[in-house]
């Protein structure tokens, strides 16, 4: 019948059609049975499922073949949060590195478990015997003496900054500036430098943070007889001055104050601890561990600077403070510290900047670096200006200037070792103050800084 619809010819070239759709069924099916078992297609158990997973393997792959587009992708979809801020720094936000939301929050789930409990803030486990194992230590390492020679101690000079950015530019250029500073005096005097950029307690954040440090070094480093904090906010300004250290023979903790002002008025500005020396011994873990209860932030803070309000003569109300604790300690408890405590005013240990920079001209018209006291200043110290805070109890303008002007009051001391002076207190400039010359070890150095006589002592390993 076929045969004489369509013809002989016809009818042969139908029939291999048929064969060939048959042969591209089969093949067809094979294949399907092939990807269902090496690629894992049909776990789903419908074709059209099936059918949606194999499309999406064979794009994958084809993906894969294509590593420049996977590579392109990838960093797009990771980097889209960022992608406004190009390579403009001025235009990133710097507090997107710096957020620690979960481990803020659990530190204050941490701290208000313990506010619950009403617990006593306490910097470590107690340590009783400290004098002794220092001693054994010492003994057993003499090649570490906690003295370079029979009135000069080793000292380590600590200080430090917030780990993250000061919050207004400027502030970090004026911190180099004042651990540039504290470096020199360092350096000239046979002092170690430990800066700090880490909290190591984040209860005692603020004033506080120096007590965990100084408890911390105190015991890592037995060698150390001194240690000596300074707030990153003070500056040496006599690089000449060598502390009197034979003065504090029978004294464990030096801060710049008034007998009169702690132990009888009570005063809240007593003394300062912005620059202070703590002798490494039982004695100054006790008085830390006395000292540091009304540190930690919140509750016990608030409730502390209380008691300290009313019991501290002119202390306007804020949270606890580690100077007028430590003013509050002293006069209530004379007896028991008072003896191992020197109030220092012979020379400025702490020197208030408001009354000491703008005298600098008179100072080196009449007086000369060494002094230390009021006549030329060991250190001055620019409370209330912070300089990294946005805000601060003074004028930007007149702080940052000061701060110059003392930067370059002492700077001025290292740089006429090598013949040169700032140009004013004011400029960043400097000048030639003596010519070269072909024998320079035969220049004077007037103020005996290069070549301390401490430093050429040899220490004795026996």
């Amino acid at each position: 019948m076929l045969e004489k619809c369509l013809g002989a010819q016809r009818l042969r070239r139908f029939q291999r059609l048929l064969n060939h759709s048959k042969l591209t069924i089969l093949c067809l099916l094979l294949t399907v049975v092939v990807l269902r078992g090496t690629i894992g297609a049909g776990k789903f158990g419908t074709p059209e499922q099936d059918f949606n997973d194999i499309r999406n393997r064979f794009k994958s792959r084809k993906l894969i073949n294509d590593p420049h587009r996977v590579l392109e992708e990838k960093v797009l979809h990771k980097t889209t949060s960022f992608s406004d801020s190009s390579t403009n720094y001025n235009a990133f936000d710097i507090n997107t590195l710096l957020k620690d939301n979960e481990e803020e929050k659990e530190e204050e789930r941490e701290n208000e478990e313990r506010d619950k409990l009403n617990e006593s803030y306490r910097l470590g486990p107690k340590i009783s015997d400290w004098d002794k194992q220092r001693s054994n230590w010492l003994l057993s390492n003499p090649n570490y003496p906690n003295f370079i020679r029979s009135d000069k101690p080793r000292v380590l000079l600590v200080t430090g900054s917030s780990p993250k950015p000061c919050e207004n530019p400027v502030g970090d250029h004026y911190l180099l500036k004042s651990i540039k500073n504290k470096i020199d005096y360092s350096r000239l005097h046979g002092i170690d430098v430990f800066y700090n950029f880490a909290l190591l307690d984040a209860e005692m954040a603020g004033f506080w943070a120096k007590l965990p440090l100084i408890r911390k070094l105190l015991l890592s480093h037995p060698e150390v007889e001194f240690l000596w904090w300074m707030d990153s906010d003070a500056m040496f300004t006599d690089m000449a001055f060598e502390v009197p250290w034979e003065r504090y023979k029978d004294h464990n903790f030096v801060l710049h104050g008034w007998n009169e002002m702690v132990y009888e008025k009570k005063n809240w500005i007593g003394l300062n601890t912005g620059s202070f020396l703590i002798r490494n011994c039982q004695w100054s873990l006790d008085i830390l561990d006395e000292w540091a209860p009304m540190g930690p932030k919140g509750k016990v803070r608030n409730e502390a600077g209380k008691v300290l309000t009313r019991e501290l003569e002119d202390r306007p109300v804020f949270e606890a403070d580690d100077q007028s604790a430590m003013i509050y300690l002293l006069a209530k408890n004379r007896d028991k510290w008072g003896d191992k405590v020197y109030l220092e005013s012979g020379y400025y240990l702490h020197g208030y900047w408001g009354i000491l920079v703008d005298k600098y001209e008179e100072m080196m018209e009449k007086y000369h670096p060494g002094l230390g006291d009021h006549r030329w200043p060991l250190v001055t110290h620019f409370v209330g200006c912070k300089p990294c805070a946005k805000f601060g109890d003074y004028p930007v303008e007149r702080c940052l200037k000061q701060m110059d002007r003392a930067f370059n009051f002492g700077d001025n001391q290292v740089l006429q070792i090598y013949g040169f002076t700032h140009k004013s207190l004011g400029s960043r400039r400097v000048e030639r103050i003596r010519n070269e010359t072909s024998n320079p070890l035969e220049v004077k150095d007037e103020l005996g800084l290069l070549h301390p006589s401490f430093k050429a002592v040899q220490v004795s390993s026996s």
